[in-house]
């Protein structure tokens, strides 16, 4: 019970946070989860939690989408590294470690509040949509159906099946949902997009667990009653954005 009230209450926050809040409150959100996911995988991985500063900063720039923001990003880079090596005496895998963190969970909640400010959220729910759909696809498909294990090693119970069955409705919704989204896209391009969206979200989870089984735990936090951490919550969500993201800013 614990974890389907906890479940409602997420999912009609984000809902009403991305259909209600203006732009600038949406970055602003974007940033604070963000820095939560972020210290969960420092806690995770045991690395540089002062990297959360820089995970904020490129979710932020990220985010505003009509900032030179290749430029910027490059910036930050070099400026973090010569801190961290150069002035902080660091080993250059703790400054590596950093800007992986920035890239894997910054600019992708950028990317998505990006989304947002470009085309409206509409769009924004679609990609949510297509990852919640598949996410529930494949549980589903797994119990009746899976018999074949996707990645024992990593995630026990995913099955080729289940992973199936979340490529088949996440695409179908992403084609049908989106051609009234994005209707001056043909069916083709939102088929080849909710195909691949859904399987870069199952690499996200899966590469997710992988974090933590080689941390040992079960869950990124307990953050969320019954359903662990931020890190659980978004970790397909966290792959799946910025193909979404380049395919919405090169069709419009």
């Amino acid at each position: 019970m614990t974890r389907v009230i906890s479940g409602a209450v997420l999912a009609v926050a984000a809902i009403g946070a991305i259909v209600f809040l203006p732009t600038l409150a949406l970055r602003v959100l974007a940033c604070v989860v963000a820095a939560l996911a972020a210290h969960e995988y420092f806690e995770m991985t045991g690395t540089n939690i002062r990297a959360i500063v820089l995970v904020v900063a490129l979710c932020w720039v990220i985010s505003g989408s009509s900032w030179p923001a290749s430029y910027v990003l490059l910036s930050m880079a070099l400026l973090w590294v010569a801190a961290n090596v150069l002035i902080s005496d660091h080993a250059i895998q703790d400054a590596s470690a950093g800007l992986f963190a920035a890239v894997y969970i910054g600019m992708p909640l950028g990317m998505l509040t990006a989304v947002h400010a470009r085309l409206g959220w509409r769009a924004t729910l679609l990609l949510v949509g297509t990852v919640v759909i598949s996410d529930s696809a494949q549980y589903y498909s797994g119990r009746l159906l899976g018999r074949t294990p996707l990645a024992p090693s990593i995630s026990p119970k995913k099955t080729v099946e289940g992973a199936v069955g979340g490529l088949i409705f996440g695409a179908a919704f992403m084609t049908i949902v989106g051609a009234k989204v994005l209707p001056f896209t043909a069916f083709g391009p939102l088929l080849g997009l909710g195909v691949f969206v859904v399987a870069v979200g199952i690499c996200g989870d899966l590469f997710e667990s992988r974090l933590k089984r080689t941390a040992g735990i079960k869950d990124s936090s307990s953050l969320i009653p019954g359903h662990g951490g931020v890190l659980d919550r978004i970790d397909a969500l966290l792959f799946a954005a910025a193909p979404f993201y380049l395919f919405v800013r090169n069709i419009t």
